[in-house]
């Protein structure tokens, strides 16, 4: 388990000071995909819609801190067909001790699809990450999803001599558990990346995955959409899903990779947010 202690002399951030917060919003069915039915919002936290049925989620702090929690829950209504995005990557700067807390819950109903296309997290030295996803979807519904983590600052050449990322999916399907993964690296982060059986050097990472009635068919044309990719990568079916796999030691190479091939999977640009 990590221990992170304050620097002599330094206080840590009052608890009524951490940021809290999050975005709630309601899918129904429309011509041009969905519709927004119902919107709530708290704290620095905003949805906008560019376009008939997407979303994109604005954190107007502009990231976050060890201690701020932020939540998400989306449901699509029988019939919707959403996508939701983020504004930009997200920054995850250093903690004092506590964790910055993620919660993504979506719900899908029946005959609904929903694309979950965010920006990757950007993990400072010292963060302290846990993202917790909960997906509880119709057997006949569609969910295409897409998250990726950046573990430091290479730009500025840094590296994460300090920190922590735990990450929990679950999904279920028709009430059935299909996916369960747990991912923690704690301590020295970039160190663990550099193991040959971990990240082999890797400083970026990305996940997609693709859940449907139809899914395992789409093994091939996932992995013919990966046979161009930079960086490392890989693809395997499951029952009812497919799930394919991003390494790389350039993030930028990782992100191009990944918009690459999830536009030509789905057939469709990248959200606005992605190509600016």
């Amino acid at each position: 388990m990590l221990m992170v202690t304050n620097s002599p002399g330094r206080q840590s951030i009052p608890t009524f000071v951490r940021a809290q917060g999050g975005v709630r919003v309601v899918f129904g069915p429309a011509p041009g995909g969905a519709v927004p039915v119902t919107v709530a919002e708290s704290g620095g936290y905003r949805i906008r819609f560019p376009r008939t049925g997407e979303g994109v989620l604005i954190n107007t702090g502009g990231g976050l801190a060890g201690g701020d929690r932020m939540s998400v829950r989306v449901v699509a209504q029988a019939g919707a067909d959403a996508v939701l995005t983020t504004l930009s990557a997200e920054k995850i700067y250093r903690s004092d001790g506590p964790e910055t807390k993620v919660a993504v819950s979506l719900a899908l109903g029946q005959g609904s699809r929903l694309a979950w296309l965010a920006q990757e997290q950007i993990l400072f030295d010292g963060a302290r990450l846990r993202r917790d996803l909960e997906v509880t979807m119709a057997p006949d519904a569609s969910l295409t999803l897409v998250e990726s983590v950046v573990f430091g600052r290479l730009a500025m050449g840094e590296s994460i001599a300090a920190g922590c990322f735990r990450d929990r999916w679950r999904v279920r399907r028709g009430g059935q558990l299909v996916l369960a993964e747990e991912v923690a690296l704690q301590g020295r982060v970039s160190d663990i990346l550099n193991r040959p059986a971990v990240g082999g050097g890797a400083r970026a990472l990305a996940t997609f995955l693709h859940v449907a009635p139809d899914a395992e068919a789409q093994l091939e044309r996932v992995r013919d959409g990966l046979a161009g990719a930079s960086c490392e990568c890989g693809a395997t079916a499951l029952p009812g899903m497919v799930l394919a796999r991003f390494l790389s030691a350039n993030p930028l190479a990782l992100r191009t990779d990944l918009a690459t091939f999830v536009a030509g999977f789905r057939r469709e640009p990248m959200p606005r947010s992605w190509q600016t």
